[in-house]
């Protein structure tokens, strides 16, 4: 049985070591260690934490290991990772796999979906295991640098895919005529790369200032299961890259998408009432027959509602995650009455974070026909079904055909 003594008297009086038993180190504090030493080198605050467990003593400083609500987060976090592994993976395979489904458009789709699959693979893993096990940090300064600068690229890649996105569906609609030359599939692939670079690039400053920390040594001694991934540089550094990050890599570009996504609308409502006015006119090239017109208005109507959705549903999962980041930037840590609030946001913020990253290809599949068609056809055994949508998708692939080279000819 291990024998504690933690009385100013018994200090004083006794001659060798504060505790002796075969529970030291992990008994208390000051565990095994040389009274002498003790009562020269700490003050009486220090002296109030003496006999506390190594347990207690962190869990005063760092909060409990383990989170309060990590069953229930854990399994909403499981259920959203099932979905999103599943519909992202099917998202690439469609747009991989079946050539009439390579358009620009979905080629930034297919980004997209990559960005989601890096963060239900790699990053909500890291997440689970933090909120299971708040500290220590087990992969070290390498895992720190790895878990940021992914959490960031994928922030990044994320906003500057949907911007492009919209910009190629300003183009395709607005200007239907400068298409075939604006938003080649080469040229796609090229922006969608740069996208990415920049994206690591600009994850690169928060990644910086990142690093390991440790509590500071007590009676002497270390803790090295206290070690944490966090901010290790000046504070206002790391304030000021948020708030520069929340206004170019959200604010911004949820106006400039907002912007057009209004001239998109402006722009089918001409056309829909020239169309109900004069069916003569022409929206697209005089080339082209009416009934080849009709179907390019409702394929343009359809996949600019379903971007459309996708932008509102992005920035609504979004914004929880950079009020998150700006109140942790410029709270009070040290105010109780703060972390009781940021509590909750953090919750939320996590939850809503992960579920923009499976709720993409459930939108797909209520909106677009054509992903529907082909989520089917990679699920589905009937051969009968397969070889009635392996005619419709022939038909569309000649009409799609028709209308480029019409297009072409103009």
């Amino acid at each position: 049985m291990l024998e504690l003594n933690c009385s100013l008297a018994d200090l004083f009086s006794s001659n060798s070591t504060i505790f002796n038993g075969p529970g030291c180190p992990d008994a208390a504090l000051a565990c095994g260690m040389n009274i002498s030493w003790v009562l020269a080198n700490t003050t009486a605050k220090d002296l109030d934490v003496l006999c506390w467990r190594v347990e207690d003593y962190l869990a005063g400083k760092l909060g409990l290991q383990t989170s309060p609500v990590f069953l229930p987060i854990c399994v909403t976090y499981l259920t959203i990772f099932l979905v999103g592994v599943l519909g992202n993976s099917l998202t690439c395979v469609v747009i991989l796999r079946y050539r009439v489904m390579q358009t620009p458009t979905n080629y930034y789709l297919l980004s997209l979906a990559a960005s989601d699959l890096l963060v239900l693979l790699l990053g909500m893993p890291l997440e689970i295991y933090e909120m299971w096990q708040n500290y220590p940090f087990l992969l070290g300064e390498g895992g720190c640098y790895f878990k940021t600068f992914l959490f960031e690229t994928v922030c990044f890649a994320s906003i500057l895919n949907v911007t492009a996105l919209s910009v190629e569906r300003y183009v395709a609609v607005v200007h239907p005529l400068k298409v075939k030359h604006m938003t080649t599939r080469a040229r796609v692939k090229r922006v969608i790369f740069m996208l990415w670079v920049l994206s690591m690039l600009c994850a690169v400053p928060n990644t910086s200032l990142q690093g390991i920390e440790e509590l500071e040594p007590l009676f002497g001694r270390r803790f090295p299961q206290s070690a944490v991934c966090k901010v290790v540089k000046p504070l206002w550094v790391y304030n000021l890259i948020i708030l520069i990050s929340t206004l170019v890599f959200f604010l911004l570009p949820m106006l400039i998408i907002s912007i057009l996504y209004l001239l998109i609308g402006i722009q089918l409502h001409r056309e829909k009432v020239l169309t109900v006015i004069d069916p003569r006119c022409s929206f697209g090239p005089e080339s082209l027959s009416k009934s080849h017109k009709q179907k390019l208005s409702k394929r343009n109507m359809q996949v600019t509602k379903m971007l459309c959705v996708l932008v509102v549903v992005f920035g609504f999962c979004w914004a929880p995650f950079h009020l998150d980041r700006l109140m942790w930037s410029y709270m009070d840590t040290s105010d109780e009455k703060h972390i009781h609030i940021f509590g909750p946001i953090h919750i939320v913020s996590g939850v809503f974070f992960y579920l923009s990253s499976a709720i993409n290809p459930i939108l797909y599949n209520l909106m677009s026909t054509r992903f529907r068609e082909m989520f089917s056809h990679i699920t589905c055994c009937s051969k009968r079904w397969q070889s009635r949508s392996s005619l419709k998708m022939t038909q569309r692939s000649t009409l799609s055909d028709r209308l480029t080279n019409s297009l072409k000819t103009t």
